[in-house]
């Protein structure tokens, strides 16, 4: 029975309380080799704290449907929303040592220097958006671990976890793999526990997180408010979105034409991706009434409808408001050999909450780094990211705007948001230039598609998708 000193735990009862208050998440890692009594410890601090808003996530060996996501998918999917507490019984490092040990993943197509580039990345981007990470590693001399290991195979009913302790230590070398993270900067420090007196080891979890916790609170009361006007020019020029709107046309006839035949080569194009494992991303932005919507359905018109899904994204729920921003994307990623549809995606962190001024300039600026590293991720873990970028003139706005006003079947898609989002067209031609500048990579590229002739768009979006495919799986 570990003896947990009195203070200590009214003084992480009453911490941890103000955390909540303060809409802070906190992630907990607690890491180690088999049998160095990780498990003990994360009991003892599971204990401690108020159920209602802790949660317990221990990370098993990745399963086959667990490989066909990427590397860091359920990590994201466990996230804490504000205020709540993840105890992390094992991590991502244990999934990375799992994966480096068993043999990479089929479809990273990668070295681990990416991989632990991700995960680097993942911490970074969670502690600018207010995430605390505290992280532990528990480490126990050989004949500690051997003590525990032959008091489990003294006990008929424990033997098998003695048997699973002694495999894993012979199979993977925790500690060796660990040093490259425990030497990391002091950014990432860990704290590291010596598992030999259960009492005092305990004490040391529990006066790390006490410390770290109201170390952040303080922070939290000294904070200034940040601004949050958006940073626009006075006077902006669009210079990407300069099309000669009258060249870029199909006529009806051309279309009908060449459209069934590409919808039939972009079928075959999904099973390809299927029989290959490789997930395909595709992004869609542009102004109101650009045409997203209708280049999507055409794009999945004669799609086996098992393989494919289409997230339309619009204002956050409570619960999406309650998590990181990329939260509710992240979890939306498709498996391998499978396609996700994003009808508005992520990037409205760089645009609506930019020009509405739902984030701070700080935010929204860090957001542009955060997202490429989150599309690296998902291109590190095997996946195509195309993104489509569809550009209409504002004249051409008014008539579509004006066009389902007066249809009583579209009239529907008319909302005073629209209208309202009109009014500031200049902010979201600037904004949305400054993204397409800040994330077009070679990994995630942007395609910007002149966007009043929806005939036109269509095809040339559907050329694309094919376009790319086809040489990523002829290069696989």
């Amino acid at each position: 029975m570990v003896e947990i000193d009195e203070e200590l735990e009214n003084r992480i009862g009453e911490v941890t309380r103000k955390t909540k208050d303060m809409g802070i998440p906190v992630m907990i890692l607690i890491e180690g080799a088999p049998a160095s009594g990780k498990s003990r410890l994360s009991n003892a601090l599971y204990m401690a704290l108020d159920a209602k808003y802790t949660d317990f996530v221990a990370t098993r060996p990745p399963r086959e449907l667990d490989l066909r996501y990427p590397f860091l998918q359920r990590y994201w999917q466990h996230l804490p929303k504000n205020g709540d507490i993840n105890i992390h019984f094992r991590s991502w490092y244990s999934q990375y040592i799992e994966y480096k040990v068993r043999g990479i993943k089929e479809n990273i197509r990668v070295d681990y220097d990416e991989i632990k580039d991700d995960m680097e990345n993942f911490e970074d981007t969670l502690r600018n958006n207010g995430y605390e990470i505290i992280k532990f590693y528990v480490h126990a001399d050989e004949d500690i671990k051997q003590k525990h290991i032959d008091k489990l195979n003294a006990n008929p009913v424990l033997k098998w976890k003695a048997e699973e302790f002694q495999e894993r230590l012979e199979d993977f070398d925790y500690e060796g793999e660990m040093e490259q993270f425990l030497n990391s900067s002091s950014e990432s420090q860990w704290t590291k526990i010596d598992f030999e007196e259960k009492d005092e080891a305990v004490n040391k979890l529990f006066e790390t997180v006490i410390t770290r916790l109201e170390e952040r609170i303080e922070s939290e009361d000294n904070a200034g408010k940040t601004e949050s006007d958006g940073d626009f020019s006075e006077d902006y020029e669009a210079e990407l979105f300069k099309f000669d709107f009258e060249k870029e046309k199909l006529k009806k006839k051309e279309y009908k034409k060449i459209l069934p035949g590409l919808q039939e080569r972009m079928r075959e194009i999904q099973f390809q991706l299927y029989e290959e494992k490789i997930p395909l991303v595709l992004v869609y932005e542009g102004m109101d009434a650009a045409g997203k919507g209708g280049n999507i359905e055409r794009t999945r018109q004669l799609l086996d409808p098992t393989g494919y899904t289409v997230n339309a994204t619009g204002a956050p729920t409570d619960m999406e408001l309650a998590h990181h921003y990329l939260w509710r994307f992240a979890t939306e990623v498709p498996r391998s050999g499978h396609i996700g549809f994003f009808d508005r995606s992520w990037y409205g962190r760089v645009m609506v909450e930019r020009i509405e001024g739902f984030a701070s300039n700080a935010q929204w600026k860090q957001s542009y780094g955060e997202i490429n590293d989150f599309e690296k991720s998902l291109y590190n873990s095997g996946a195509i990211i195309i993104k489509f970028f569809l550009s209409l003139d504002k004249d051409e706005q008014l008539e579509r705007f004006q066009d389902r006003e007066n249809d009583e079947d579209k009239a529907w898609k008319l909302t005073e948001e629209d209208w309202r989002n009109r009014e500031k067209w200049d902010l979201y031609i600037e904004a949305s230039e400054d993204m397409i500048r800040e994330t077009s990579t070679d990994y995630a590229p942007w395609h910007i598609i002149p966007g009043n002739n929806k005939r036109y768009a269509r095809i040339a979006a559907l050329r694309k998708i094919i376009e790319t495919c086809e040489v990523q799986i002829k290069n696989k």
